[in-house]
């Protein structure tokens, strides 16, 4: 069970279609990121992202574009606002966008910004400067709390933007506030647009350091669907949930991963054919 007695499917068929999901989201990334030309686009970030935005949005989410403004509806802010690449797929995915939009990224006129401002096609939040979204997700969880609705309130975070004051007062907060309706998921990908986050500011333990603050902590392979469900499944009455996700920057690209180069960058014709064959399981 998740927040609010959810339901989570964590049986062998639903992780393969979300694992398959994911997979297709990561493909789709690739498309857009080639569609962006000169413009360019944050690879790297959105890559390691994509287990965890197609496991929200394949099985966790209480959303519907058939009802996208429902005021049940539950909220999922992206504070790495720069994975856009992966939060867009994951919108198609879904049916709050037609497939075929996703290749208008960043074109004139288009819905579909670099950074997402919020529209009612499943898009909740306006953003682009780091550490500010977890508080806007606790003023949510405050409301909901308020209004004694079931709503839960997602927040993706990036380990980078840890660096933000605005953060670990957030973090002292919702504790402080008692919203067991909160969950904020920490992309911890270990690489910054600066370089190693342990090198920039360390913040390592993380997972003691979040204990400390009174949240209640889970630790899982933030590429592995399996592992991902079991983490967003486990809750304690009264305490926020932090999911510390352990992922690689770039996942599912040789070229891409772990390179500190790729945060933004323009993807060409040649790395884009052999992206896609490593995604789809060619030689790499």
């Amino acid at each position: 069970m998740g927040f609010h007695n959810k339901k989570i499917d964590c049986s062998t068929d639903n992780v393969r279609r979300l694992t398959e999901m994911s997979k297709r989201m990561r493909l789709d990334a690739m498309d857009v990121a080639l569609a962006s030309g000169n413009n360019g686009s944050h690879l790297g970030g959105s890559l390691s992202a994509i287990e965890i935005i197609a496991t929200l949005y394949g099985e966790i989410l209480n959303v519907s574009p058939k009802n996208p403004m429902n005021p049940e509806r539950d909220i999922f802010i992206p504070s790495k606002n720069h994975c856009v690449l992966a939060h867009i797929p994951a919108l198609a995915e879904v049916g709050f966008i037609p497939h075929e939009e996703i290749l208008e990224f960043q074109k004139d006129g288009g819905r579909l910004t670099g950074y997402p401002e919020r529209k009612e096609i499943g898009l909740e939040y306006s953003g682009g400067s780091l550490g500010m979204a977890i508080s806007v997700g606790i003023g949510l969880a405050i409301a909901a709390k308020e209004r004694k609705s079931d709503k839960d309130i997602y927040i993706l975070m990036g380990d980078g933007e840890l660096n933000e004051g605005s953060i670990w007062e957030a973090f002292m907060a919702a504790p402080h506030f008692k919203l067991d309706n909160l969950a904020a998921i920490i992309d911890r990908n270990h690489l910054s647009y600066d370089g190693n986050t342990e090198d920039v500011m360390p913040i390592e333990n993380l997972a003691d350091k979040m204990k400390s603050f009174n949240w209640f902590v889970s630790e899982c392979d933030g590429h592995s669907v399996e592992s991902l469900l079991k983490a967003v499944s486990e809750n304690e009455e009264g305490k926020p949930h932090v999911i510390i996700a352990d992922t690689i920057k770039g996942k599912g690209v040789s070229f891409i991963e772990n390179r500190p180069e790729w945060h933004h960058h323009r993807l060409s014709q040649q790395e884009y054919e052999k992206a896609v064959a490593e995604i789809s399981g060619g030689a790499k």
